[in-house]
Order: structure tokens, then C-alpha cells, then sequence
């Protein structure tokens, strides 16, 4: 059907390493989500091993309508490169541009930890904040040894014409600041539109990185997935989230965190920026989610188990997503 909306959930781990194995699991690959619809496919966010996921998933790069990045921690956008300089030469049309939406640049930089005992120095202190138009042009320049073999021995199409990077405008007069004010109350807003979807984004939780957005996918048959992107409980993805049929939810294991993190700067990021399973639960009950399944899982070889709190607050269907899984709503 050509309004079908399937969800792939490409790769379900979290955090900015990779995760191996434990016990009878396998590694879970970095973050990465494709929504299918009819005959066209988009990307949310593109961590580790992604560009081998969208092969295994069957998915056919001439069909991507889209690439959506929720914010830019490297365990969501270290994969983008691989995607674009991968992906290109199966893309002949010339006509066809792809783009790739994202934050902008921040602004300003995050204030040092509290925690710090001495001067902190910031790295590239002349551009410490690109946004993603400028991030998808440095990781295409970077490979520009390799694209320029392609396009002048292979005859490929230039990449730099194909990957349009658009950084999200914020909607004015919110009062949005990166430090002060990271996720302001407001009304979900339109970022892409074609004869397939609409997408809609919101500011979510997950300081220090700003802007962090939640995405929302609605189709023209009247189906939904809203994706939550790395959040702490955010009042604007439940009004994101509302009646959708599918709610793709972040979670933490915060016992593991207690466990085994012995830095207090990293315990007290996960706790102010993370999402426990029960906080992503309320999240869905409260938005009356047809259905809610936990991604970016941290740790990424936690059993299931180990997020069953959600069953007590959140009494729809619920599952813990795996690597490649698949939702047709």
C-alpha cells in the first residue's frame, strides 16, 4: 500500500561506544531508525554500523526521502559520513537531492561542569558548535579523495549535490536559550513535508547538547511514529506524542549506571538528560500511545528484564526493541 508505515529499528543501543557481548546477547548496534513508507524510506539518526543495517533491512538508497538527525552526540551522527560517501554511488538521477535535516549551530558553548577543579579549554575553539548543513559538508570534504576517484575514474554523480544539509529553525519568540532555557513549553512545528509524510519536531530534554529535538512522522493514511531522539522527561514530547501508534522511546538502565559508573560528571548527565523505562512509560500513558517500544537501550547488552518497570505504568503494547526489528502499523 502506498500509505503503509513500517518502522525498522535498524540499531537499538545507545551511548558513544560499542557495546559487547553479555551473557546470551547479542551487541546491539548504535542508534538508527528507518521509517518506510509505500515505496520511500527515511532515516532517523545514524549511529554505528547503520549503513550495514539499511543493507541487511533490505533498503535501497535511490528510495531515501530523507535523513533527520535528533541531535549531534556522536553515537547519533557518527555513521552519517558512511551513509553519504557509502550510499552515494547507487544514487545515478541527477535530479534527485536528499536532504538531511538537523540541529544547527548551537550558538555558544555549554558551561563547564561544576565538578571541574581547574581551567577547562574547549577543542576548535574557533568553530566549537557547527550545526549539521556545516557538519554534512566537512564529512563529505573529508572524504574528497575518495568521492573525486568516483566522480572523475567511475563517472559518479558529485555527493556534494546530492546531501543538502538544513539546519532546524527554531520558531521564533519561544524563548528558547542552549544554556538557560534548552527546551522551552511549545507547540509542535512542520520541518519536512512531501506526498508521503509530514514531519514534525520538538524540543526536548537533554542538556547539555541544544537543541535536542523529538520527531513525529505522520502519514497521509492517518498512521504516526514519534521518535524521542536522548531525553530526560520532556512535557513536549507527550504533546508530540499524542495518539500516536507507535512511540519509540529511549531508555536507561540506571541500576547499571549505579553500578558500575564511578565518574560523578557522567552519573549526574545520565540522570538529568536520560530516561528511565518507567519515565518513558508515563510518557506514553500520558499521550495515549497505541504502542510503546524502549531504543537507544543503555546499557546495550541490558536484558529486557532489566526495563519491566514500564509494564506497571504503561498498560498498552510494549516491547524492548531489537536490532532490525520491525512495526507495521
Amino acid at each position: 500500500m502506498a500509505d503503509e508505515l513500517k518502522v525498522i529499528t535498524l540499531g537499538t543501543a545507545g551511548g558513544p561506544r560499542t557495546w559487547l557481548h553479555e551473557g546470551k546477547r547479542e551487541p546491539r548496534c548504535g542508534i538508527a531508525t528507518a521509517v518506510v513508507v509505500g515505496d520511500k524510506w527515511y532515516l532517523v539518526d545514524c549511529g554505528q554500523s547503520v549503513y550495514r543495517q539499511i543493507r541487511k533491512a533490505g533498503l535501497e538508497f535511490p528510495d531515501l526521502g530523507g535523513i533527520f538527525i535528533t541531535h549531534l552526540h556522536s553515537d547519533h551522527l557518527i555513521d552519517l559520513n558512511n551513509v553519504m560517501v557509502l550510499g552515494f554511488p547507487d544514487i545515478c538521477d541527477p535530479n534527485v537531492t536528499i536532504p538531511v535535516f538537523g540541529p544547527g549551530d548551537r550558538g555558544e558553548l555549554p558551561p563547564v561542569s561544576q565538578l571541574a577543579t581547574e581551567p577547562v579549554a574547549p577543542a576548535f575553539p574557533d568553530d566549537p558548535t557547527p550545526g549539521t548543513a556545516a557538519t554534512v559538508q566537512r564529512y563529505l570534504r573529508a572524504g574528497a579523495t575518495d568521492i573525486n576517484d568516483r566522480v572523475m575514474d567511475s563517472l559518479r554523480r558529485n555527493p556534494e549535490n546530492l546531501w543538502c544539509g538544513r539546519d532546524i529553525q527554531i520558531p521564533d519568540g519561544i524563548g528558547y536559550h542552549p544554556n538557560d532555557n534548552f527546551s522551552p513549553e511549545m507547540e509542535p512545528f512542520v520541518i519536512f513535508e512531501d506526498e508521503r509524510v509530514t514531519v514534525t519536531a520538538t524540543l526536548v530534554v537533554h542538556p547539555p547538547i541544544a537543541p535536542a529535538f523529538a520527531f513525529r512522522f505522520d502519514t497521509a493514511g492517518g498512521k504516526s511514529v514519534t521518535i524521542s531522539g536522548d531525553t530526560g522527561f520532556s512535557t513536549n514530547l507527550r504533546r508530540l506524542a499524542d495518539r500516536t501508534d507507535l512511540l519509540l522511546h529511549e531508555a536507561i538502565d540506571f541500576d547499571w549506571v549505579y553500578r558500575t559508573v564511578p565518574e560523578p560528571s557522567v552519573i549526574e548527565h545520565h540522570e538529568k538528560s536520560h530516561s528511565s523505562a518507567k519515565d518513558a512509560a508515563t510518557i506514553a500513558a500520558d499521550a495515549q500511545a497505541k504502542q510503546l517500544a524502549l531504543h537507544h537501550i543503555v546499557p546495550g547488552h541490558a536484558p529486557d528484564s532489566a526495563f519491566d518497570a514500564a509494564r506497571a505504568v504503561y498498560s498498552g503494547a510494549f516491547t524492548v526493541a531489537g536490532d532490525n526489528q520491525e512495526f507495521t502499523l
